[in-house]
């Protein structure tokens, strides 16, 4: 059960297989039964720390799949992933830097875990609103992104800007997205009050605005906040997300985020057949199929 208060709620994660035959069991706290996004951030997995080396272990092994209308935020605080794209891109991203492909009208791309580092990360999916989620698939790689430190909290920004420093990556909304690493004690973070967040503890617990939130836990706090209280006992990182709240109404399926069922069951067939979202380069693979449609019309739904 979630634990509410003044308006904030604490969301379990529940484990779901990502990638084909050896899936990696991921934990998935958005969109949930409450909330479907924070600011334009629709999608959120943690997974790791896993062994890429054991026989017994559980690598990223997703191959070649498409996506549209929403931009992946690929961000590792372990290991290493291999990335090739349907528009010309290979990348190895590693920690502390960051991968984010522009789905826009559609592509296709596949990771691979590489090397012996367990792998532990997190994989964003951030809508595109409609007057950008038509735009022209693009590919990013970010090796250096600003950062800051100030009384034993160091922030890292992804995506957006915070404590005035901004990242280069693109954005299509307004939004948020930090790593914090926070030392033993109280730390209190600037906030813009018209964003609502979202506070996922990594590696241990930590206490946002006096609620205790396990790892892999995410805290939703509503807009309306100027700042917040964050308090570890030892260190910790912890991801933080936001933005301003998405008013438009999203038809999420599968791999796809769109508006409307027919244009969901086109890029189904789209996919099926070859069409639109291209070959990813230098993968082998055989390219994941499409699950079967359900039997009722798909409909988008609210932000909550």
């Amino acid at each position: 059960m979630s634990v509410r208060d003044t308006g904030a709620a604490t969301y379990p994660f529940r484990e779901v297989p990502l990638g084909g035959q050896r899936a990696l069991m991921v934990r998935r706290t958005l969109p949930n039964r409450d909330v479907r996004t924070i600011g334009a951030f629709c999608f959120v997995d943690h997974y790791g720390p896993a062994s890429t080396a054991a026989p017994t272990g559980n690598p990223m092994v997703v191959p070649p799949h498409p996506h549209m209308g929403l931009q992946t935020v690929s961000w590792l605080l372990s290991g290493t992933i291999d990335h090739h794209d349907s528009v010309g891109s290979i990348q190895r991203v590693r920690p502390g830097e960051l991968n984010l492909m522009t789905a826009g009208r559609g592509i296709a791309h596949s990771e691979y875990s590489v090397g012996d580092a367990p792998l532990h990360g997190v994989q964003l999916w951030v809508a595109l609103p409609d007057a950008s989620r038509q735009h022209t698939p693009h590919f990013e790689h970010h090796g250096e992104l600003p950062a800051m430190e100030d009384s034993g909290l160091r922030a890292r920004v992804i995506m957006g800007s915070l404590m005035e420093e901004t990242s280069k990556a693109s954005t299509y909304s307004p939004i948020v997205c930090a790593e914090l690493t926070l030392g033993p004690g109280q730390h209190r973070i600037g906030l813009l009050a018209g964003f609502e967040h979202g506070w996922l503890p990594l590696t241990d617990a930590a206490v946002v605005n006096g609620a205790l939130v396990a790892r892999g836990q995410l805290r939703h706090e509503p807009e309306g906040q100027s700042s917040a209280t964050l308090e570890a006992e030892r260190p910790v990182q912890v991801l933080m997300l936001g933005g301003e709240p998405f008013a438009e109404d999203l038809l999420m399926w599968w791999n796809f985020v769109g508006r409307t069922h027919e244009e969901i069951v086109q890029a189904r067939d789209d996919w099926q057949h070859g069409r639109r979202f291209g070959a990813v380069l230098d993968d082998g693979a055989a390219p994941l199929p499409a699950p079967d449609l359900p039997t009722v019309r798909l409909k988008p739904r609210s932000r909550s």
